[in-house]
Protein backbone atom coordinates (compact mmCIF):
# COMPACT_ATOMS: atom_id res chain seq x y z
CA UNK A 1 0.00 0.00 0.00
CA UNK A 2 3.15 2.36 0.46
CA UNK A 3 2.50 4.81 -2.68
CA UNK A 4 -0.38 4.23 -3.64
CA UNK A 5 -3.24 6.38 -2.98
CA UNK A 6 -6.01 5.29 -1.06
CA UNK A 7 -9.59 5.25 -3.26
CA UNK A 8 -11.58 6.36 -0.17
CA UNK A 9 -8.91 9.34 0.25
CA UNK A 10 -9.27 10.08 -3.33
CA UNK A 11 -12.85 9.96 -3.54
CA UNK A 12 -13.09 12.27 -0.80
CA UNK A 13 -11.05 14.92 -2.49
CA UNK A 14 -13.28 14.40 -5.57
CA UNK A 15 -16.01 15.08 -3.43
CA UNK A 16 -14.67 18.42 -1.48
CA UNK A 17 -13.37 20.02 -5.32
CA UNK A 18 -17.20 19.31 -6.37
CA UNK A 19 -18.61 20.75 -2.77
CA UNK A 20 -16.04 23.76 -3.19
CA UNK A 21 -17.23 24.14 -7.14
CA UNK A 22 -20.80 24.12 -6.13
CA UNK A 23 -19.97 26.51 -2.86
CA UNK A 24 -18.17 28.92 -4.84
CA UNK A 25 -20.40 29.00 -7.78
CA UNK A 26 -23.36 30.05 -5.13
CA UNK A 27 -21.17 32.44 -3.96
CA UNK A 28 -20.64 34.08 -7.38
CA UNK A 29 -24.70 34.13 -8.16
CA UNK A 30 -25.54 35.65 -5.03
CA UNK A 31 -22.97 38.35 -5.43
CA UNK A 32 -24.18 39.13 -9.23
CA UNK A 33 -27.95 39.33 -7.88
CA UNK A 34 -26.80 41.85 -4.45
CA UNK A 35 -25.18 43.79 -7.05
CA UNK A 36 -27.92 44.02 -9.29
CA UNK A 37 -29.76 45.38 -6.53
CA UNK A 38 -27.35 48.24 -5.61
CA UNK A 39 -28.19 49.93 -8.68
CA UNK A 40 -31.14 51.62 -6.90
CA UNK A 41 -28.82 52.26 -3.78
CA UNK A 42 -26.10 53.34 -4.72
CA UNK A 43 -26.52 56.88 -3.65
CA UNK A 44 -25.91 54.94 -0.39
CA UNK A 45 -21.94 56.01 -0.85
CA UNK A 46 -22.47 59.31 -0.48
CA UNK A 47 -24.84 59.23 3.03
CA UNK A 48 -23.39 60.62 6.02
CA UNK A 49 -22.21 57.72 8.40
CA UNK A 50 -24.24 56.73 11.49
CA UNK A 51 -20.70 56.15 13.33
CA UNK A 52 -19.47 59.38 12.70
CA UNK A 53 -22.47 60.96 13.54
CA UNK A 54 -22.86 58.67 17.05
CA UNK A 55 -19.23 60.06 17.70
CA UNK A 56 -20.55 63.04 17.12
CA UNK A 57 -23.35 63.26 19.83
CA UNK A 58 -21.08 61.81 22.54
CA UNK A 59 -18.89 64.31 21.79
CA UNK A 60 -21.50 67.20 21.92
CA UNK A 61 -22.47 65.85 25.11
CA UNK A 62 -19.30 66.42 26.81
CA UNK A 63 -19.12 69.98 25.38
CA UNK A 64 -22.47 70.71 27.14
CA UNK A 65 -21.61 69.24 30.42
CA UNK A 66 -17.47 69.12 30.72
CA UNK A 67 -16.28 66.28 32.94
CA UNK A 68 -19.53 64.80 33.46
CA UNK A 69 -19.36 62.52 29.93
CA UNK A 70 -15.74 61.72 29.98
CA UNK A 71 -12.38 62.33 31.78
CA UNK A 72 -11.94 64.55 34.45
CA UNK A 73 -11.31 68.54 34.22
CA UNK A 74 -8.84 69.40 36.88
CA UNK A 75 -7.87 73.23 36.27
CA UNK A 76 -9.85 76.23 34.02
CA UNK A 77 -6.95 75.65 31.79
CA UNK A 78 -7.85 72.09 31.19
CA UNK A 79 -11.34 73.55 30.49
CA UNK A 80 -10.54 75.91 27.84
CA UNK A 81 -7.74 73.78 25.78
CA UNK A 82 -10.59 70.57 25.97
CA UNK A 83 -13.13 72.61 24.78
CA UNK A 84 -11.07 74.16 21.92
CA UNK A 85 -9.98 70.71 20.81
CA UNK A 86 -13.39 69.36 21.07
CA UNK A 87 -14.93 72.00 18.49
CA UNK A 88 -11.64 72.01 16.44
CA UNK A 89 -12.53 68.17 15.77
CA UNK A 90 -16.56 68.87 16.03
CA UNK A 91 -15.87 71.08 13.23
CA UNK A 92 -14.03 68.77 11.27
CA UNK A 93 -16.21 65.66 11.67
CA UNK A 94 -19.18 67.60 10.91
CA UNK A 95 -18.04 69.56 8.07
CA UNK A 96 -17.47 65.86 6.37
CA UNK A 97 -20.87 64.69 7.20
CA UNK A 98 -22.93 67.59 6.35
CA UNK A 99 -21.24 67.54 2.42
CA UNK A 100 -22.25 64.03 2.24
CA UNK A 101 -25.77 64.56 3.39
CA UNK A 102 -25.93 67.62 0.67
CA UNK A 103 -24.52 64.59 -1.62
CA UNK A 104 -21.12 65.79 -2.36
CA UNK A 105 -18.46 63.98 -1.71
CA UNK A 106 -15.75 64.82 -2.90
CA UNK A 107 -17.42 68.36 -2.13
CA UNK A 108 -17.56 71.12 -4.65
CA UNK A 109 -16.76 74.79 -3.71
CA UNK A 110 -20.90 75.35 -3.20
CA UNK A 111 -21.06 72.43 -1.32
CA UNK A 112 -18.26 73.23 1.04
CA UNK A 113 -19.70 76.65 1.47
CA UNK A 114 -22.88 75.71 2.69
CA UNK A 115 -21.55 73.01 5.16
CA UNK A 116 -18.97 76.16 6.34
CA UNK A 117 -22.51 78.54 6.80
CA UNK A 118 -24.27 75.63 8.42
CA UNK A 119 -21.38 75.01 11.29
CA UNK A 120 -20.87 78.57 11.87
CA UNK A 121 -24.74 79.44 12.60
CA UNK A 122 -24.99 75.82 14.56
CA UNK A 123 -21.36 76.37 16.49
CA UNK A 124 -22.49 79.88 17.61
CA UNK A 125 -26.03 78.71 18.83
CA UNK A 126 -24.49 75.93 21.21
CA UNK A 127 -24.03 78.35 24.21
CA UNK A 128 -27.53 79.41 24.21
CA UNK A 129 -28.60 75.71 24.15
CA UNK A 130 -26.29 75.20 26.64
CA UNK A 131 -28.57 77.74 28.52
CA UNK A 132 -31.32 76.72 27.82
CA UNK A 133 -30.38 72.72 29.28
CA UNK A 134 -29.83 74.55 32.51
CA UNK A 135 -33.41 76.02 32.73
CA UNK A 136 -34.45 71.88 31.54
CA UNK A 137 -32.07 70.62 34.65
CA UNK A 138 -33.44 73.21 37.21
CA UNK A 139 -37.23 71.97 35.68
CA UNK A 140 -35.92 68.61 36.93
CA UNK A 141 -34.72 69.41 40.23
CA UNK A 142 -37.92 71.16 40.89
CA UNK A 143 -40.34 68.44 39.84
CA UNK A 144 -38.63 65.28 41.14
CA UNK A 145 -38.75 64.69 44.97
CA UNK A 146 -36.14 62.03 44.27
CA UNK A 147 -33.47 64.41 42.23
CA UNK A 148 -30.75 64.82 45.43
CA UNK A 149 -28.47 67.63 42.99
CA UNK A 150 -28.10 69.07 39.44
CA UNK A 151 -25.16 66.48 39.23
CA UNK A 152 -27.47 63.25 39.70
CA UNK A 153 -29.62 64.67 37.39
CA UNK A 154 -26.94 65.29 34.40
CA UNK A 155 -25.15 62.22 35.27
CA UNK A 156 -27.98 59.86 35.37
CA UNK A 157 -31.57 61.12 34.15
CA UNK A 158 -32.23 59.48 30.50
CA UNK A 159 -34.06 62.73 29.74
CA UNK A 160 -31.60 65.14 30.11
CA UNK A 161 -29.51 63.49 27.11
CA UNK A 162 -32.93 62.77 25.43
CA UNK A 163 -33.79 66.70 24.88
CA UNK A 164 -30.02 67.56 25.05
CA UNK A 165 -29.93 66.24 21.51
CA UNK A 166 -32.95 66.55 20.13
CA UNK A 167 -32.21 70.58 21.03
CA UNK A 168 -28.93 70.63 19.10
CA UNK A 169 -30.27 68.63 16.64
CA UNK A 170 -33.24 71.26 16.04
CA UNK A 171 -30.34 73.93 15.14
CA UNK A 172 -29.41 71.22 12.18
CA UNK A 173 -33.16 70.69 11.27
CA UNK A 174 -34.46 72.24 7.78
CA UNK A 175 -30.71 73.09 7.43
CA UNK A 176 -29.39 69.82 6.00
CA UNK A 177 -30.89 66.21 5.74
CA UNK A 178 -30.57 62.94 7.98
CA UNK A 179 -27.98 63.96 10.31
CA UNK A 180 -30.86 65.73 12.65
CA UNK A 181 -32.77 62.23 12.36
CA UNK A 182 -30.00 60.37 13.15
CA UNK A 183 -28.80 62.32 16.19
CA UNK A 184 -32.26 61.81 17.77
CA UNK A 185 -32.49 58.38 16.73
CA UNK A 186 -29.12 57.91 18.85
CA UNK A 187 -30.71 59.26 21.80
CA UNK A 188 -33.66 57.30 21.59
CA UNK A 189 -31.84 53.84 20.96
CA UNK A 190 -29.98 55.26 24.66
CA UNK A 191 -33.13 56.79 26.77
CA UNK A 192 -36.39 55.35 25.34
CA UNK A 193 -37.44 58.83 24.73
CA UNK A 194 -38.40 59.70 21.06
CA UNK A 195 -38.03 63.20 20.41
CA UNK A 196 -38.28 64.39 16.62
CA UNK A 197 -36.34 67.04 15.61
CA UNK A 198 -38.64 69.04 14.43
CA UNK A 199 -40.73 69.73 17.22
CA UNK A 200 -40.76 73.10 18.85
CA UNK A 201 -40.00 72.67 22.59
CA UNK A 202 -39.57 75.24 25.17
CA UNK A 203 -37.42 76.28 28.07
CA UNK A 204 -37.92 74.12 31.45
CA UNK A 205 -39.07 71.21 30.01
CA UNK A 206 -38.67 68.40 31.79
CA UNK A 207 -39.53 64.71 31.48
CA UNK A 208 -39.73 62.07 34.58
CA UNK A 209 -39.33 58.55 33.79
CA UNK A 210 -39.29 58.86 30.32
CA UNK A 211 -39.23 55.61 29.17
CA UNK A 212 -41.71 55.67 25.79
CA UNK A 213 -42.25 59.25 25.21
CA UNK A 214 -43.11 60.01 21.66
CA UNK A 215 -43.14 63.65 20.23
CA UNK A 216 -43.69 63.94 16.93
CA UNK A 217 -42.60 66.34 14.38
CA UNK A 218 -44.95 69.20 14.22
CA UNK A 219 -45.75 69.02 18.20
CA UNK A 220 -45.20 72.51 19.50
CA UNK A 221 -44.41 72.60 23.62
CA UNK A 222 -44.75 75.74 25.96
CA UNK A 223 -42.51 76.28 28.53
CA UNK A 224 -42.67 74.52 31.93
CA UNK A 225 -44.41 71.24 30.60
CA UNK A 226 -44.10 67.90 32.53
CA UNK A 227 -44.33 65.12 30.45
CA UNK A 228 -44.50 61.32 32.12
CA UNK A 229 -43.22 58.23 30.50
CA UNK A 230 -45.66 56.53 28.00
CA UNK A 231 -46.96 60.17 27.13
CA UNK A 232 -47.54 60.24 23.53
CA UNK A 233 -47.56 63.64 21.07
CA UNK A 234 -48.58 61.85 17.68
CA UNK A 235 -50.35 61.89 14.51
CA UNK A 236 -54.45 61.27 14.64
CA UNK A 237 -54.31 60.75 10.09
CA UNK A 238 -52.85 61.44 7.40
CA UNK A 239 -54.18 63.18 4.21
CA UNK A 240 -53.76 61.26 1.09
CA UNK A 241 -53.01 62.51 -2.09
CA UNK A 242 -55.52 61.34 -5.82
CA UNK A 243 -52.57 58.37 -5.66
CA UNK A 244 -53.89 56.85 -2.09
CA UNK A 245 -50.19 58.33 -0.96
CA UNK A 246 -49.36 59.92 2.64
CA UNK A 247 -49.21 63.71 1.84
CA UNK A 248 -45.69 65.41 3.36
CA UNK A 249 -46.02 68.30 6.01
CA UNK A 250 -48.74 69.85 7.41
CA UNK A 251 -49.44 70.35 11.17
CA UNK A 252 -49.75 66.56 12.63
CA UNK A 253 -49.08 66.72 16.21
CA UNK A 254 -50.85 68.58 19.27
CA UNK A 255 -49.69 71.79 20.64
CA UNK A 256 -49.24 71.84 24.46
CA UNK A 257 -49.52 75.65 26.47
CA UNK A 258 -47.43 76.64 28.86
CA UNK A 259 -47.34 74.90 31.99
CA UNK A 260 -48.78 71.60 31.60
CA UNK A 261 -48.68 68.72 32.90
CA UNK A 262 -49.06 65.40 31.20
CA UNK A 263 -49.31 62.02 33.29
CA UNK A 264 -47.97 58.53 32.27
CA UNK A 265 -49.87 56.84 28.96
CA UNK A 266 -51.99 59.49 28.20
CA UNK A 267 -52.02 59.91 24.19
CA UNK A 268 -52.72 63.45 22.57
CA UNK A 269 -53.10 63.05 19.10
CA UNK A 270 -54.04 65.55 16.03
CA UNK A 271 -52.48 69.00 14.20
CA UNK A 272 -55.66 70.62 15.62
CA UNK A 273 -55.80 69.58 19.31
CA UNK A 274 -54.45 71.94 21.91
CA UNK A 275 -54.01 71.63 25.45
CA UNK A 276 -54.40 74.75 27.21
CA UNK A 277 -51.98 76.13 29.69
CA UNK A 278 -52.13 74.86 33.37
CA UNK A 279 -53.95 71.90 32.65
CA UNK A 280 -53.61 68.64 34.05
CA UNK A 281 -54.14 65.35 31.86
CA UNK A 282 -54.51 62.52 34.15
CA UNK A 283 -53.01 59.09 33.37
CA UNK A 284 -53.95 56.84 30.51
CA UNK A 285 -56.65 59.23 28.73
CA UNK A 286 -57.07 59.08 25.14
CA UNK A 287 -57.42 62.77 23.66
CA UNK A 288 -58.45 63.89 20.27
CA UNK A 289 -59.82 67.57 21.16
CA UNK A 290 -58.43 70.45 22.51
CA UNK A 291 -58.90 71.15 26.20
CA UNK A 292 -59.22 74.57 27.69
CA UNK A 293 -57.09 76.55 30.11
CA UNK A 294 -56.48 75.49 33.42
CA UNK A 295 -58.61 71.79 32.88
CA UNK A 296 -58.42 68.99 34.94
CA UNK A 297 -58.65 66.08 32.54
CA UNK A 298 -59.22 62.38 33.82
CA UNK A 299 -61.21 59.54 33.55
CA UNK A 300 -63.71 58.60 36.55
CA UNK A 301 -62.53 55.74 37.80
CA UNK A 302 -64.64 51.93 38.76
CA UNK A 303 -65.32 52.10 42.26
CA UNK A 304 -62.25 50.19 43.77
CA UNK A 305 -63.10 47.39 46.43
CA UNK A 306 -60.43 45.89 48.59
CA UNK A 307 -61.88 42.89 50.51
CA UNK A 308 -59.75 39.88 52.71
CA UNK A 309 -58.84 36.84 50.39
CA UNK A 310 -60.78 33.53 50.93
CA UNK A 311 -59.32 30.85 53.09
CA UNK A 312 -58.91 27.92 50.81
CA UNK A 313 -60.96 25.19 51.23
CA UNK A 314 -59.19 21.94 52.06
CA UNK A 315 -59.18 19.83 48.97
CA UNK A 316 -60.30 16.68 51.36
CA UNK A 317 -61.37 15.59 54.63
CA UNK A 318 -57.98 14.28 55.59
CA UNK A 319 -56.69 17.35 54.81
CA UNK A 320 -58.78 19.48 57.00
CA UNK A 321 -57.19 17.75 59.87
CA UNK A 322 -53.69 18.26 59.30
CA UNK A 323 -54.75 22.92 59.50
Amino acid sequence: MDGAASPTVSLFFTVDRAHISTMDSTKRDAVEELLQTYGETAAAATLPSRLAIEATCAELMSLMFPGFRSEALVSSEDLAGATRTRIRNLHARLKTEICRSLGKIPPDEATEAKAEEVLSVFLKELPLVRRVLWTDIDAAYEGDPAAKSYEEIILAYPALEAIAIYRMAHLLYDKVPLIPRIMTEWAHSRTGIDIHPGAQIGSHFFIDHGTGVVIGETTEIGTRVKLYHAVTLGARSFQKDQHGKIKKGGKRHPTVEDDVTIYPGSTILGGETVIGARSTIGGNVFLVQSVPPDSLVYYEEKQLRIVPKRKKRPATTRDEFRE
